[in-house]
């Protein structure tokens, strides 16, 4: 098989050829337009050596570049490494030595940062690519190296996972097709980027294998913008993680939404406030989910035949899920685990890192790390992860269930919660809070927050201060940081 030729294929078989398959500002490609390039664009690949046993960086921002380049490196039978444009040159080069990139195809800005590799500016590939024939498809098993993505660096230095070209399909067959029901009709817009599990999934796996179309942003997926190419394009499906959702909310008009049937967030947590708060706004219904980058994308997901506010819903298709103790040991409905999944596109493993493989990959089994509760419906209840736990005077304490509570308050827009040593060397609980506006008297509104915590929590949990920050530390896809903000500053 081939990811790349697989696609064109069923592009053809399925008669999708003519249909729109992205929109980038003015210009749409079809789905045969759009593997035509890549195949030519695999041939400009090939002409810098590329083979099937060498690795291509893609750094650019989302769009149709992107798309061609990552297609035309399948095509190949090599591997793409997916990562954000926008991170330091320090992490550039951090992840072009880790994955021993051959090739790194970027912006022609960023080249100078990939000094010792061969460099393709991103932005004139489709161009070369036009007058160039179509490269031949390599032959590859279905477990062949696809892709590199890393983890986002959430707790501790990204690490690579690596998926492989009979993943993607399972994507859009498990969650896209079974469960969301995406279909040849729908227009897609994920505020999550391609270079990560949750964009990558939502913009590329899903309108690739159903016909469909998606909107590509390739700058910052501010509001006004996210919510102007929603109305223009009539897009039926929108992905964003709560923080895009709130700011949404807070800086656009319902009406520009008309069109949109389905709203699915995942990568952190979702409180009941905003979650009403949503589907009030856009009057869609609003599908909870979790993920994992180790397993390409959605782990468990509402849906329309199963939507259980406040949990992220059952397995997806082809997954299983246990709730172990720390021992191991499996543990009842209703008990509280670290759960554990398997399922057909669980990463065989982290590139060079075989120590961290086998510590989270046993028998085919990974561990998420992440907390959750089964219901006797069979949906999960999620309680965040298991590296997210505060340890506060000898006692285990989950910051999210803080953290609900003090959102819950009407005048505060983000929070964290974590535990920060104090001068004498004693940790204590802070929260760290972003107004919803201006606060006149900081000291009363730290005030009425404790005071919100002592009635809703036991007192070992109640934040010993509370400091009014302009934003918090999050990653792309609006993860919390935890590491930063348990160093107090950032």
């Amino acid at each position: 098989m081939n990811m790349a030729e697989d696609l064109a294929a069923l592009a053809l078989g399925r008669g999708w050829t003519d249909r729109p398959a992205y929109y980038e500002a003015d210009r749409v490609i079809t789905h045969g337009q759009l593997h035509d390039l890549a195949a030519r664009a695999a041939t400009v690949l090939a002409d810098a050596g590329v083979t099937p046993a060498r690795r291509v960086l893609i750094a650019l921002p989302d769009g149709i570049a992107w798309v061609t380049a990552f297609l035309a490196t399948a095509r190949l039978g090599a591997t793409a490494v997916l990562v954000n444009p926008a991170l330091t040159a320090a992490d550039h080069a951090f992840l072009a030595a880790d994955s021993e990139t051959y090739l790194a195809v970027t912006e022609a800005p960023l080249a100078d940062r990939f000094t010792g590799i061969r460099h393709l500016d991103g932005a004139a590939l489709p161009r070369l690519a036009a007058a160039r024939p179509p490269a031949p498809a390599a032959e590859v098993a279905p477990d062949h190296p696809l892709y590199i993505q890393y983890t986002s660096g959430t707790t501790s230095r990204a690490k690579g996972v690596v998926h492989r070209h009979a993943d993607p399909a399972a994507y859009h067959a498990g969650a896209g097709a079974q469960v969301l029901r995406i279909g040849p009709d729908d227009v897609t817009l994920s505020v999550s980027k391609l270079f990560y599990a949750y964009g990558f999934g939502n913009a590329l796996a899903f309108p690739l294998h159903s016909g469909g179309s998606a909107v590509l942003v390739p700058g910052p997926p501010r509001p006004p913008v996210v919510a102007a190419l929603v109305a223009r394009h009539r897009v039926s499906h929108l992905y964003a993680v709560p923080s895009a959702l709130a700011n949404l909310l807070a800086e656009t008009d319902p009406a520009d939404f008309r069109s949109v049937r389905a709203v699915i967030t995942a990568g952190e947590p979702l409180g009941a406030q905003l979650a009403d708060r949503v589907g009030e706004f856009l009057g869609a219904p609003l599908y909870d989910q979790l993920g994992s980058t180790e397993a390409g994308h959605a782990i468990c997901t509402n849906g329309p035949a199963c939507h259980v506010p406040g949990t992220v819903g059952r397995p997806a298709p082809g997954f299983r899920i246990e709730l172990r103790d720390r021992a191991g040991r499996p543990v009842p409905d209703g008990t509280e685990g670290e759960m554990w999944v398997h399922g057909p596109t669980v990463t065989p493993g982290y590139l060079g890192r075989p120590a961290e493989t086998a510590r989270l990959i046993v028998d085919g089994w990974l561990n998420t790390r992440d907390r959750a509760v089964r219901n006797p419906d069979g949906t999960y209840r999620h309680l965040g992860r298991t590296d997210d736990l505060e340890m506060v005077g000898g006692i285990t304490v989950s910051p999210l269930e803080i953290e609900q509570v003090l959102a819950g308050h009407p005048g505060v827009r983000d929070v964290a919660v974590a535990s920060i040593g104090n001068e004498r060397g004693a940790t204590k609980l802070r929260a760290f809070v972003v107004p919803r506006r201006p606060v006149s008297d900081p000291e009363a509104f730290a005030t009425e927050l404790t005071g919100l915590a002592r009635r809703r929590l036991a007192p070992y949990k109640v934040p010993r201060g509370v400091e009014l920050v302009p934003s918090l530390p999050r990653t792309a896809t609006g993860k919390l940081q935890r590491f930063l903000v348990r160093q107090g500053s950032w």
